[in-house]
């Protein structure tokens, strides 16, 4: 083994967006910090949707070139085809280049001092004293770190330090051409079914006439593939099409019980599970705790008590606990639910005017305050099968 032995306050594993944000955060106030990642490129292969919602200005910084689309809106549809129309006046998210984002947001750690570490692989860690053994091509390094932040993603050998693997769910992603030009690019469409719930299949427009066609879902990899080409299949929209690449990731399932913080380590994004219960998506939650996870890693190093690192846990799980149980316990009612009630319910969503509130108090993000303005109005209740009046009643109750 060399004596390559290197001290940092820092190591961030994981390159990731969120890792990477942190890493910049700490770097801003000139800490030694290290972001090492097993990868050789940053951002590849592709494994997200790429689309994020408008309030991503408010929590990072987002250049002009990396958003592809803007959304103003969403075609919703149910098992057989009835629709609801939801928009917005402003862009509600944007379709990004997540390659291009998560390179650009490694550079700007970079360009505040950071260090990267490319195709470094963690095999060994003595967490109590912050030492982890690196290997990278024929040699081994031996780094030290005050702080250790895993934001590595969901089976991270950080992450498993702290708690068992997660539960996760497998999404497929496929680039199509279509062929011919499609009706208003700038709306999304999700496709509900009960066979596949508590997912869905989404479309997202890059352009005129290209989309990302994807499903997440409790089923494996070669299931959701003979789904995602059915579905292209007997799709009229899709007659002419032609799938140009295709894309496959893991979505870890979110747990109320799970641990952030142990001795000197931090959890961050996909490895803390900090994933929304409803779409999978993960990444506007994971920029606001890499923010708090800052804040508590300066506290901690400028009193040098490593303890306050317990903070990170305690604030994001105030912050976030109520609207991420909310989100399961809206994944939980979907399971529950045949495709004619899902029918049904969106028929009674229409006549009940629903699509003008959802327009108005939706939000991809953060979705109790549209559930709630259902309930006050009563229009969940009159809307949803009669077996789950009191199960909703009680999950929303318990949250």
């Amino acid at each position: 083994m060399t004596d390559n032995n290197v001290d940092y306050d820092v190591i961030v594993v994981g390159g990731g967006p969120v890792g990477s944000t942190f890493a910049r955060y700490m770097a801003e106030k000139n800490y030694r910090v290290a972001i090492l990642d097993k990868k050789n490129k940053i951002g590849v292969p592709l494994q997200c949707a790429g689309l994020l919602g408008s309030k991503i200005k408010e929590v990072n910084i987002l250049p002009q070139h990396v958003i592809i689309n803007k959304v103003y809106g969403a075609y919703l549809h149910s098992p057989s085809d009835n629709t609801l129309l939801v928009r917005k006046k402003d862009p509600a998210a944007y379709v990004l280049d997540r390659v291009a984002y998560d390179q650009f947001l490694v550079q700007s750690a970079l360009d505040k001092g950071c260090e990267l570490l490319l195709g470094h692989r963690v095999f060994d860690v003595d967490f109590e004293k912050g030492e982890l053994q690196v290997k990278y091509k024929n040699q081994v390094k031996k780094l030290k770190a005050k702080v250790i932040i895993g934001a590595g993603g969901h089976a991270s050998a950080i992450s498993s330090y702290i708690n068992q693997p997660p539960k996760t769910f497998e999404a497929v992603q496929y680039l199509v051409d279509m062929d011919q030009p499609i009706l208003n690019p700038d709306h999304v469409h999700l496709y509900v079914n009960s066979s596949i719930s508590p997912g869905f299949i989404w479309m997202i427009p890059l352009s005129d006439s290209l989309v990302r066609i994807g499903l997440f879902s409790r089923f494996d990899y070669h299931k959701m593939n003979r789904i995602l080409k059915d579905f292209i299949d007997k799709n009229v929209k899709f007659k002419k099409s032609k799938v140009l690449k295709k894309y496959h990731g893991f979505i870890p399932i979110y747990d109320p019980k799970k641990k952030l913080v142990k001795d000197r380590v931090i959890l961050l994004g996909d490895a803390a599970a900090q994933v929304k219960p409803t779409t999978g998506g993960g990444l506007l939650i994971g920029f606001e705790c890499a923010k708090i996870a800052s804040d508590v890693t300066t506290k901690a190093l400028e009193q040098d008590d490593i303890q306050l690192l317990n903070d990170y846990e305690r604030i994001c799980k105030k912050k976030f606990g109520r609207e991420l149980n909310v989100q399961l316990q809206i994944q939980k009612t979907f399971e529950l639910m045949k495709d004619s009630e899902l029918d049904s319910m969106f028929l009674k969503l229409k006549n009940e005017g629903a699509e003008q509130i959802i327009s108005e108090y939706g939000d991809m993000d953060t979705q109790s305050p549209l559930i709630k303005e259902m309930i006050k109005g009563g229009i969940i209740f009159s809307v949803l099968p009669k077996v789950l009046f009191r199960r909703i009643s009680k999950l929303w109750k318990s949250t």
